[in-house]
Parts: structure tokens; sequence; C-alpha cells
């Protein structure tokens, strides 16, 4: 007999997850807890708490499993105030589930909290250490959750810690927040470096966090279908794109910039993650029976609308893209040369009158 907890119930991942667990045959009571208390199955208990401040002791009392899925941050948003929420938040979280002599605690992390390095091997596997990226806050923030999660299990070792890294995750004819900023960092002005790429349906996510609690997954397992999409087929699935190739800190300048003017969604630290590999190995998961009903190119597939471009004739796309590139570099260079005359202009000797 299991009674599960499951925070942010009512999001997409929550909602999902709720409703498979309510499909388990061991599994005898579920509360769904969310801010917004919206019912998310049949049969289900939803309760209406927040988590940053209402009483957690009554709602954990008599669980077996608690399984924490509930963020204030945006997925790939630097967001500090909510980064540190969530950090509270998990506090909260952990120290009520050991109150309560909970035996499992299942957390969502993200595989970016391996980091994008070039000595990254492909892939990478649950061994490697934790390494995120120091100017991407949104995946130092997931580590930090990380880390407290442990650092939890370390003090209640009759429990069972789950920690859960997805890649990218899309939903149908929608790439996932974070799948949309990777995706928007890799076109325009776009850092040297081709990386293979992974995109996790968020049914395969909501399977795995099902599979951990029903397995009782302990320790920490990447979430990922099998294999990797290679950049040369990534290219042909998306299209000619426009890109202008820079050197990574030229291309972080500019997203840095960009951002700091409210003109794209690019937050500057996700650069790396688009020129270095970060895919990762899901034998854990596959050791507990899970796999993935949607391939990587399935996942993208599924989840990708085909707009105007996409419905051009491909020898039209590659002429349009190819112009759209010759412009941007036109551009650049015309900058280029606007600066230089200004600095010229400003460094010219002193004229006395």
């Amino acid at each position: 007999m299991t009674r599960v907890v499951v925070t942010g119930a009512a999001g997409a991942i929550g909602s999902r997850v709720v409703r498979r667990l309510a499909e388990a045959d061991d599994i005898v009571e579920i509360l769904a807890v969310d801010r917004v208390g919206t019912p998310v199955a049949a049969d289900v208990e939803s309760k209406r708490v927040d988590l940053a401040a209402g009483p957690l002791d009554s709602i954990f009392a008599g669980a077996d499993v608690v399984v924490h899925l509930a963020s204030a941050a945006t997925p790939g948003v630097p967001e500090p105030a909510a980064e540190e929420l969530d950090l509270a938040i998990a506090r909260r979280v952990l120290d009520a589930a050991g109150s309560a002599a909970v035996g499992q605690v299942v957390v969502l992390s993200s595989a970016m909290v391996y980091g994008a390095w070039a000595a990254n091997p492909v892939p990478i596997t649950e061994d490697a250490a934790i390494r995120p990226n120091p100017d991407f806050s949104w995946a130092v923030a997931r580590a930090d959750v990380e880390r407290l999660a442990a650092e939890w299990g370390s003090r209640n070792p009759q429990s069972a810690v789950a920690i859960l890294r997805p890649t990218a995750i899309v939903t149908d004819e929608n790439l996932g927040q974070l799948a949309r900023v990777l995706h928007a960092a890799r076109i325009g002005v776009a850092a040297d470096g081709d990386p293979p790429v992974q995109y996790l349906h968020i049914d395969d996510l909501a399977s795995a966090v099902v599979f951990a609690v029903r397995g009782r997954l302990d320790g920490v397992a990447n979430v990922a279908p099998d294999g990797w999409i290679p950049p040369d087929a990534l290219h042909d699935l998306e299209g000619p794109k426009p890109r202008l190739r820079v050197p990574g800190w030229v291309a972080r300048a500019i997203a840095a910039a960009r951002w700091r003017f409210g003109v794209s969604p690019v937050p500057p630290g996700v650069v790396p993650y688009t020129s270095h590999s970060w895919v990762v190995a899901n034998d854990r998961m596959r050791a507990l029976g899970w796999r993935a009903d949607h391939s990587n190119e399935e996942a993208w597939v599924v989840s990708h609308e085909p707009g105007p471009l996409d419905r051009m004739p491909a020898r039209r796309r590659q002429e349009l893209a190819l112009v759209v590139a010759i412009m941007a570099i036109v551009g650049v260079m015309v900058g280029a040369v606007l600066v230089v005359r200004r600095l010229n202009r400003g460094s010219g000797p002193d004229i006395e009158v």
C-alpha cells in the first residue's frame, strides 16, 4: 500500500504524473498539491497549498512517497528571485518529509547540471560531476536543489532519494520553454560548434517519474530517449536556418546585450549549451524497465508546428536562408565600419582655436 503526495500537481508535468499514478494498481492513495488546487484526476484528493508559507507537516503525514515537481522558476530563464524561492520551497518540502518519515523523495532536476563543456563525454553518465555553467543561474539552481536533496538523504538514511535529470522537454505541437530557448540560440548569430541534441517528450518524463516511484529508485538517473540527434540530422529536421557563426565569447556578448535590452529570449548563459555536448545516457532508467515511447526525432517532430518557411520548397528555403545570412553578415560589417569611423573621429588631433 503506497500513499503518494505530488507537489506541483496542476502543472503540465505534475498533472500527467498524477494521472499515471492513479492508473497504477499498487498506488492506493494520491494527494495532489498545488497553489491553484485544480483537480487533475478522478478519485484523487487535491489540496490547495502555498508550499512557500503554508503548513506542510499535516499534508505529508502518513505519506510513503513525496514527488516534488513544484517550481517557481521558468525552465531555461534566469530568475534570481524565483530560483531562491525554489530553494526555500525545497528546504520546506524536505524538512516536512523528514518529519513525516517519508520512505522516498523524488526530486526533478535537469541534465543541464552537468554543464556544457568541451571535455564532456558523449554520452554523460550519472557518475559525472555536477558542473553547471556558472553564468547560467537556472542550471546552477537545479544543482543547488540536488545538493539539498542529497544532504537530506544523508540525514535520513532509511529513506530513498531519487533525483531525475531530464534533457530538454517538449510537448505535442510545442517546444518546451527550455527547448525553445536552446533552439533560438542556435539560429541567427550563433556560437561555433554543432553538438548532438536530445529531446524528451513530456509524457515520457511523466512515465519516468512513475517508474522511479514504483521501482523505489534511490540515487540519480538521467531521463532521455535512446541515443541522440547528430548535427546533420538536426539540420535536416529544422531545414535551412540563417546562421552567422562566431566565436563563443562573441555569441555570449551579443546575447548579453540583446538580453539586457529585452530584444531576445536567449540568456547569455545558455550559449555554451548550444556549442558543447551535454547529451546523457539513460541506462539507469532502462534498468528499472522504463523506455521512452518517443525517440528524439519523434519528440522533435511532434513538438514542431510547421510554419510558412516549412511549407516552402526546399530550394526556395535554401535561397531565402542564404539571403538572410548575407544580410546579417553585411549588417555586422557595416556596424563594424561605423564603430571604427567613430573611434577614429574621436581619437583625432585636438585643434587649437
